[in-house]
């Protein structure tokens, strides 16, 4: 349907997952097979699921890829707030992330939005 890879949400979401992989490389060893490893395939799951979404033969298959990535997107977001509740991030960090994925969240909308979904 669409090349996904020219797409500003896709990029940024694979970004997204990339700076979230590293920084999950400085958790506590206990919480690298738990928040961290969560936190991981939420950031693979935005970009895994724009891209399948494109892929699909139809519009509302697209939109409801769209839906499930914005859907991981807040699951991420909780977990980053975990993350930092718990003293596993800094406050710069934090605020960073929370910056990215907001304006990445926004974009999402804004794309389905542009495929006749208000959301």
């Amino acid at each position: 349907m669409k090349d996904f890879k020219t797409l500003e949400i896709w990029k940024t979401s694979v970004k997204l997952a990339i700076d979230i992989n590293e920084l999950t490389q400085c958790f506590p060893v206990n919480e690298r097979y738990a928040l961290a490893m969560q936190m991981k395939r939420c950031g693979v799951s935005i970009a895994s699921n724009i891209a399948e979404g494109c892929g699909r033969r139809t519009v509302a298959d697209m939109r409801q890829f769209i839906h499930i990535a914005i859907g991981s997107s807040f699951e991420l977001e909780t977990q980053i707030e975990i993350a930092y509740l718990s003293h596993y991030i800094d406050q710069d960090i934090y605020k960073e992330l929370l910056s990215k994925l907001k304006t990445l969240q926004k974009r999402m909308i804004s794309f389905l939005g542009g495929l006749g979904i208000r959301y």
